[in-house]
């Protein structure tokens, strides 16, 4: 069965950390381009960051860019975002899906989804 499953949401205060992975299963993590999103309630999605593998190219959008980190790992078929500096306002459902990752609108271009995974930042 070809789907995505995320991990690694949860609970945490402020100025915390958190590390999400991305599992696809039915193919490799490199046969296409990842990105995260995330989505809050009463919010329009928005792209968070993406990894084309096979072609190293990585983006990031403009509130993730030094407190957000991805990474893939072909070994073990993942791609990871660590969250770091946490803040209430990235308190969202986060989800990874195929994309294009390429140029400032890649975030429009979202295909298979997984279910997501809640990231939930107190104050």
């Amino acid at each position: 069965q070809v789907q995505l499953v995320e991990s690694g949401g949860g609970l945490v205060q402020s100025g915390g950390s958190l590390r999400l992975s991305c599992s696809p299963s039915g193919f490799s993590v490199d046969s296409y381009a990842i990105g995260w999103f995330r989505q809050a309630p009463g919010k329009e999605r928005e792209g968070v960051s993406c990894i084309n593998i096979k072609e190293g190219r990585i983006i990031y959008e403009d509130f993730a860019q030094g407190r957000f980190t991805i990474a893939g790992d072909k070994a073990k078929n993942l791609v990871n975002l660590a969250l770091n500096n946490l803040k209430p306002e990235d308190t969202a459902m986060y989800y990874c899906a195929t994309t294009f990752c390429e140029g400032r609108n890649w975030h429009r271009s979202a295909g298979l989804r997984g279910q997501g995974t809640q990231v939930t930042v107190s104050e």
